[in-house]
């Protein structure tokens, strides 16, 4: 997405071209949850936030875009999918790692959810 720039959701200590001694949060501030702050707004129908890094999840991913562009043909709204995906050659990881990497650090920060969805009331905003 960036190019290996350092971006809002950048981790703390996460090396970029831009940062080169990692993010430090009280510099840099924090990162920043896309998905949890757009599902805030009222013009939103649909948020979500999904990663490639299993096949399974490949499968949610191509669910929740094809959500998201039907919500958005029948103008029900806005959609935000935020696909959390790998960036080997930057990380300077195999392929491999970079998808172990998402599981083991990113996951477990950012995580998996569904934010909103006008159509299923369950959906709540935490």
């Amino acid at each position: 997405m960036t190019g290996g720039q350092m971006a809002p959701t950048t981790l703390i200590g996460q090396k970029a071209t831009t940062c080169v001694n990692g993010r430090d949060g009280e510099y840099h501030g924090k990162p920043i949850r896309m998905s949890e702050m757009l599902s805030q707004l009222d013009g939103v129908c649909y948020a979500e936030r999904v990663t490639i890094d299993t096949p399974a999840h490949i499968r949610a991913t191509k669910q929740a875009i094809q959500k998201g562009i039907q919500y958005q043909m029948e103008k029900k709204g806005f959609s935000i999918i935020e696909v959390i995906s790998p960036c080997p050659v930057q990380w300077g990881l195999s392929p491999n790692d970079a998808y172990k990497r998402i599981a083991k650090e990113i996951l477990p920060f950012y995580g998996l959810k569904k934010f909103k969805d006008m159509d299923e009331r369950e959906a709540v905003n935490e």
